[in-house]
């Protein structure tokens, strides 16, 4: 049986004054090994006729995170701070990737800015600083620390009882690495909570009674996914959510 074929929207990175379609190597693979599936690179060229083709043969959409942030005028924000980083072809790309796989019953899993791309698209709000909101942690990491440092254990996280992830976790409570500094302010309609930070902060969700499997995660699951059960559990079940859409397309 084949793989499914999920796909993975690129950044858009400048090397040497040239654009490249860029997507991290841990995403791909988690995905490979963690879901069991097939990474399919779409480039961010914000070209509906190609979304649409392209979404007609693939079993999953994977959101990663980014350096870079949504551009605040697609969610009603002020204008960016001076040095923010953004990238207006993945933009265009995922937004409205986001909402015809919804559609479609794709499953979707986000990660990060790939969470963040998810609620936005679908009508919500983002914090730009988290940090300078009362009330809230500085949930960024220390960019010059070891990677095993920045992307190792910084918070709890506050499952909702009988939600997905607290079913996969076998609890309540779970530990999370943190990398961000923008979040959810104000989540979309039919989106709902699956787990907040100690400090309140919404850090995944998913959709409520969607045709497939959507979910959004503030955390980096993909990162040694190996060593940590609950995201093992994370990748096999978007795994097992795409090869349930593969056999269905494929019939």
């Amino acid at each position: 049986m084949k793989r499914p074929v999920v796909g993975i929207p690129c950044d858009i990175k400048l090397f040497h004054a040239f654009p490249f379609h860029a997507v991290g190597e841990k995403y791909i693979t988690a995905l490979t090994s963690g879901a069991g599936a097939l990474p399919w690179l779409i480039p961010s060229l914000g070209d509906d006729a190609l979304l649409d083709e392209t979404l007609g043969w693939l079993d999953g959409i994977l959101l990663p995170g980014s350096p870079s942030n949504i551009q605040p005028h697609l969610y009603g924000g002020a204008p960016s701070r001076a040095g923010m980083l953004h990238d207006p072809g993945r933009d265009a790309s995922t937004l409205p990737l986001v909402v015809r796989a919804v559609e479609r019953g794709l499953p979707v899993l986000g990660i990060c800015r790939g969470a963040q791309e998810v609620n936005v698209a679908l009508g919500g709000e983002l914090y730009q600083h988290v940090q300078d909101e009362p009330g809230y942690f500085d949930h960024r990491e220390s960019s010059d620390a070891p990677l095993e440092r920045q992307y190792g254990p910084a918070h709890h996280v506050n499952l909702t009882p009988g939600g997905w992830l607290a079913e996969w976790a076998g609890s309540e409570r779970i530990e999370v690495n943190s990398l961000h500094q923008q979040g959810v302010k104000r989540l979309a309609p039919g989106l709902v909570v699956e787990g907040v930070a100690e400090d309140g902060l919404v850090e995944a969700f998913r959709m409520d009674a969607a045709r497939g499997f959507l979910l959004a995660l503030q955390w980096h699951p993909e990162w040694q996914y190996w060593n940590n059960p609950v995201s093992t559990a994370i990748f096999r079940a978007f795994g097992d959510a795409c090869r349930s859409h593969r056999d269905k397309r494929l019939e």
